[in-house]
């Protein structure tokens, strides 16, 4: 079984940046790729940014140029970046380890989610 635990979340100002990090309790990052989802308040979760095992990224639409995910050498924490915030990126960021299965389906592992407010 592996733990994801998220930090960096709070409060910030329109404009100002914000870091979160997800830290695994094993070297999942290497064999996962990993992903970060955000869920407002009476709307679906939404995947935010993923990061898969060889680098490539991708992003949603609503934060490409502002949020930047990325690892550390070490495979086990993964960051998103978060510049330029504005009140629609306040929700609660889950980090996600994803990998497919060959039979179907996924592994999936998710952390308790980190809450992020951003408000003036």
């Amino acid at each position: 079984q592996v733990q994801l635990v998220e930090s960096g979340g709070g409060l910030a100002r329109p404009g100002e940046p914000l870091r979160l990090s997800c830290t695994a309790s094993k070297n999942i990052f290497s064999t996962y790729a990993a992903r970060w989802y955000r869920q407002a308040p009476g709307k679906q979760r939404e995947r935010v940014a993923t990061v898969t095992t060889d680098g490539r990224t991708n992003y949603a639409d609503s934060v490409k140029g502002r949020f930047t995910i990325f690892r550390n050498n070490t495979k086990k924490t993964v960051f998103i970046q978060m510049d330029s915030l504005n009140a629609e990126d306040t929700a609660v960021y889950y980090c996600n380890a994803h990998k497919f299965r060959i039979q179907g389906g996924s592994y999936d592992y998710w952390g308790q989610g980190t809450q992020v407010t951003v408000s003036s």
